[in-house]
């Protein structure tokens, strides 16, 4: 039988590239469940969008490092420095994803396809008529490999994002939302600066060089 050497050679360098990344290193030693949690904590210190209180909604959330993350943002200052993984919270967490998540303590968790009009009926029945502070997204595709089939499916992703955001955040309220440098990429950024009256696209350090990862947040949504 033929073995892939190219192919072995790639997942080998993958590999010891992801094992001596900083912040794997990093997640591992302060106990997140991936190295996506500084993503968002970048993104976070950098714009000032979490505070303790606050309603948030984490779509995309498997494995669950963008909820740990908020969860310690919501731990009270006596948990000491960073928050606490367990115990009180003063905040409202409700994590969406297709895949199965661990549970986190005191985040509600939803699994379904965030396409079906039956995940999105469960979530808007979660939210129980509050508005919604914080929506962030991670959400992607599994990818085919095919470029323009790729970009269509993660579009249609963004854009779900953003019609559920637009119809649940507060007027001060925002999305952070992962895009990827590519086709379509220019009307993305059009469509959010319809949608938002502040836009900003940050490409954190967390996120690998290599990647064409981004990120767009939009603040202020505007009328429908």
């Amino acid at each position: 039988m033929k073995t892939n050497t190219k192919s072995k050679k790639v997942n080998k360098a993958w590999l010891n590239d992801h094992v001596n990344d900083t912040y794997v290193k990093l997640a591992r030693k302060e106990g997140y469940r991936a190295r996506a949690a500084y993503k968002l904590k970048e993104i976070d210190e950098a714009l000032g969008l979490i505070r303790p209180g606050q309603l948030v909604v984490d779509l995309g959330a498997a494995p669950g490092a963008w909820s740990q993350y908020l969860r310690r943002r919501f731990a009270p200052a006596k948990a000491g420095s960073g928050g606490a993984a367990v115990g009180e919270l003063d905040g409202t967490i409700i994590a969406l994803d297709l895949a199965e998540l661990e549970p986190i303590e005191g985040v509600r968790f939803i699994q379904g396809d965030f396409h079906e009009p039956a995940t999105l009926a469960e979530l808007q029945a979660a939210l129980g008529g509050r508005a919604v502070d914080v929506v962030v997204s991670d959400m992607a595709p599994n990818l085919s490999g095919i470029a323009a089939s790729d970009s269509a499916r993660m579009a249609l992703l963004i854009e779900l994002a953003l019609e559920f955001a637009l119809i649940n955040l507060k007027p001060t309220g925002a999305l952070v939302c992962k895009v990827f440098h590519g086709s379509g990429h220019s009307q993305l950024v059009e469509l959010f600066k319809k949608s938002f009256r502040v836009v900003k696209p940050i490409k954190p350090k967390a996120s690998r060089d290599k990647s064409a990862e981004t990120f767009l947040v939009g603040i202020g949504p505007k009328k429908r």
